[in-house]
C-alpha cells in the first residue's frame, strides 16, 4: 500500500496541531499550516523539494509576520481607564472637614464628592490636598 506524499503531510499538520492544543504555543499551529500548503502543493504534483521550499517558506512567514503581532497584543495594557477607576489615585482639594466618620466634602476632577478619611485618626481641613484611595458608592476615601 502506497500513501501519497500530500496524506504524509496531513497527518503531520495534525501531528503539529496535537502540542499545539496541549501547550497553547501557537508556533505549532504555524508549522501545521505550512504542512497543509505542502500537501496542497504535493495533491498538485509538486516535487518533494517543492513540497519542503513552501512547508519552510509559510511557517517561516507565519511566524515572522503573526508572532510579533501577537506579542503587541499580547503585550497592550488598556490606555485609558474611565469612571471610577480614573479618580483613584488622583489629587483632590479638601471643601469641609474630611475624618473616618465621614460628612466632609472634597473637590475631585471638578466635581464635589463627599469624603472620609482611610485612617479613623487622620483629619484634613479646608484646602488640604488629598489623594483619593478608593471609592466607596458615591463617597471618596482619601489620605
Amino acid at each position: 500500500m502506497d500513501i501519497d506524499a500530500w496524506v504524509w503531510w496531513l497527518i503531520g499538520a495534525v501531528g503539529l496541531g496535537i502540542p499545539l492544543v496541549l501547550t497553547a504555543m501557537p508556533e505549532f499551529g504555524m508549522f501545521a499550516a505550512g504542512a497543509v500548503a505542502a500537501a496542497i502543493t504535493a495533491a498538485l504534483g509538486g516535487g518533494v523539494v517543492a513540497q519542503v521550499l513552501v512547508f519552510v517558506i509559510v511557517s517561516v512567514a507565519l511566524l515572522a509576520v503573526v508572532r510579533p503581532i501577537a506579542n503587541r497584543h499580547r503585550n497592550q495594557r488598556p490606555q485609558h481607564r474611565s469612571g471610577i477607576d480614573a479618580l483613584k489615585g488622583r489629587s483632590a482639594v479638601v471643601l469641609e472637614r474630611v475624618d473616618a466618620g465621614g460628612g466632609g466634602r472634597i473637590k475631585l476632577a471638578g466635581e464635589i464628592w463627599s469624603a472620609r478619611a482611610l485612617d479613623a485618626d487622620s483629619s484634613f481641613e479646608p484646602g488640604q490636598s488629598v489623594d483619593v484611595v478608593e471609592i466607596d458608592g458615591a463617597t471618596a476615601v482619601v489620605m
